[in-house]
């Protein structure tokens, strides 16, 4: 029985009372299926010594077991991110695709200083926070271009080329063929 010695009179009462149906209840379901009835008796029973040996727990599991509409605080709003710059003039790594990096860096030269750091914060290209604040436009050029070329080329390694597998190919069936000869 579960002691609650700063409550009134009437509230024991009504916990009894609550006792009494859970108790009756799970004695119903005993009837149909007794494992299920004595899991869910052991779950009760582990839930409310914890609730009672522990405030923060019996005070999250108040909070989990109260209707969302009855919770006091409001919910907070996500807002989407908002970024302050203006979305890029160029996307670096079509250009970069199409024309390669002379081509990227031709394209890169006619914008301005401000128009290459919004391409810079569109894409990320700012991993140190140095950037942005650089003076020059070569210096932002040359990050946009080494960012571009590192992205494209990230994974390389797992699709391989076709003509470095038709070489290997060949390279391996050079010395069979010369061994099948003699």
């Amino acid at each position: 029985m579960i002691e609650q010695s700063d409550s009134r009179p009437d509230d024991n009462g009504l916990l009894n009372a609550q006792v009494r149906e859970a108790e009756e209840a799970l004695n119903k379901l005993g009837a149909s299926d007794l494992e299920l009835a004595a899991t869910l008796a052991r779950v009760l029973g582990v839930v409310a010594s914890e609730a009672a040996r522990t405030t923060r727990f019996a005070r999250a599991l108040a909070k989990a077991l109260t209707p969302p509409d009855s919770q006091t605080a409001p919910q907070p709003v996500e807002r989407p991110r908002r970024s302050r710059r203006a979305p890029g003039v160029i996307d670096p790594f079509a250009v970069f695709a199409e024309t390669g990096e002379t081509g990227l860096r031709s394209s890169l030269s006619e914008l301005g200083l401000e128009q290459l750091r919004d391409i810079i914060s569109e894409h990320g290209m700012d991993y140190d926070r140095l950037a942005l604040k650089w003076k020059g436009p070569q210096r932002v050029i040359d990050r946009i271009v080494e960012r571009v070329e590192s992205r494209t080329a990230k994974g390389a390694a797992f699709r391989g080329r076709p003509e470095q597998s038709t070489l290997r190919h060949d390279e391996a069936a050079g010395p069979a063929a010369e061994d099948s000869s003699k």
